[in-house]
């Protein structure tokens, strides 16, 4: 790996993990691989001294709970998987408790649906929680919900759904740790002379062919699902990197510039990205016609506050796109409001402290964060 490379990963301040069951549970006996997460929570504890902020999504429940149940190996029926998730599930959460508790670090659990990352309410919901909990110093552990998934409503593999959270919290870089350091542009298990791909800009039809090629981790399960992610973290502005996990303290490597890895870069941060979601993509349907002081406030980057809203026009719901707009009519933002309508009408015009009181309950203090707003 470059030099570049490095500066890549230690430059990042909100980090996502991506760890597969091969690497966290023995295929043998079911258990955890104590030497393994101690090695990568020793990683994660150094980059956290640095100043990173880090989420893990963590696959191994199935495998876990399957053993402990004492299930057959091979495909498990919908209802034997979840049975699986359930037992399993207590067990990773500990294996995580445990190894980052050697460096005091505290580790909260999220177990996330497609449907949490689509629907808008419970998306800022997910949000909200992880941000939260990142600025109180914990380390989120995510996993796909599977006890409740159905086939319907499943990421379908943890890729995915870690470039989804990535994307949520504005990830800086998704690591994404397989059994290959890297993309190839044939299988290079059974092609000697198959050339490594160190840096992709832009994910062309070429690109998508050489993750077909392969009939193992690069096929359907493996490169295919990892491109899918690198859509996700490309749009959204996070750098991607597809990073061999097999050996011990797999992040060190990686800063210490001892590995190499396939770094997928967007043309834009994770800020510019989401801004340019909301200000181009999302459809409003709603307006929140603010006074002088929120039209200066605005302009010097700072959120919406109830105080400054004089109407709310329109019927919508927690998370809609909202215009915001001045008196005269001109728009000055889109965002994503943190109040259906009927509740931002009762707050409109008084003080955040007063939010608890109105409505009966604490809700954000405000009716649009920045980070929620694109500027006109």
């Amino acid at each position: 790996m470059t030099a570049r490379g490095d500066k890549r990963l230690a430059g990042a301040r909100r980090l996502v993990l991506k760890i597969g069951s091969a690497l966290i549970v023995d295929e043998k006996s079911g258990a955890p691989r104590r030497d393994w997460l101690d090695a990568l929570s020793d990683d994660i504890a150094r980059l956290r001294a640095g100043g990173a902020e880090v989420i893990v999504v963590s696959s191994g429940a199935i495998r876990l709970g399957r053993v402990r149940l004492g299930l057959p190996r091979g495909a498990l029926r919908l209802e034997q998987s979840q049975a699986a998730a359930a037992v399993g599930q207590i067990g990773l959460a500990h294996a995580w408790q445990t190894t980052l508790a050697r460096h005091d670090i505290v580790v909260a659990q999220l177990l996330l649906t497609l449907e949490d990352s689509e629907q808008r309410e419970r998306y800022l919901n997910a949000r909200q929680t992880m941000t939260t909990l990142l600025r109180q110093g914990a380390v989120p552990v995510i996993n796909e919900n599977d006890t409740v998934a159905t086939a319907e409503i499943r990421f379908g593999d943890n890729d995915r759904l870690a470039a989804r959270v990535a994307e949520m919290v504005s990830a800086d870089a998704l690591v994404l740790f397989s059994d290959i350091d890297g993309l190839y542009d044939s299988d290079p298990r059974g092609n000697p002379d198959a050339v490594f791909v160190p840096e992709v800009r832009r994910i062309t039809p070429e690109i998508e062919a050489m993750a077909g090629v392969a009939q193992n981790e690069l096929s359907n399960g493996g490169m295919v699902t990892k491109l899918m992610a690198a859509r996700v973290a490309m749009a959204a502005g996070c750098r991607m990197a597809i990073v061999d996990g097999n050996r011990l303290n797999p992040l060190a490597a990686l800063l210490d510039g001892q590995a190499r890895c396939t770094w997928f870069l967007p043309s834009a941060t994770p800020a510019t990205a989401r801004k340019r979601w909301i200000g181009g993509t999302l459809k409003p349907v709603g307006t929140l016609v603010v006074d002088d002081g929120a039209v200066k406030a605005l302009a010097a980057g700072k959120s919406l506050l109830p105080a400054g809203v004089v109407a709310v026009e329109g019927e919508f719901q927690v998370g809609a796109a909202v215009l915001v707009a001045a008196r005269d009519g001109r728009t000055l933002a889109r965002g994503l409001v943190a109040y259906a309508a009927a509740d931002a009408r009762r707050i409109a015009g008084r003080k955040s402290t007063d939010i608890e009181a109105i409505l009966g309950w604490r809700g954000a203090d405000e009716l649009i964060h920045r980070d929620d707003l694109a500027m006109a």
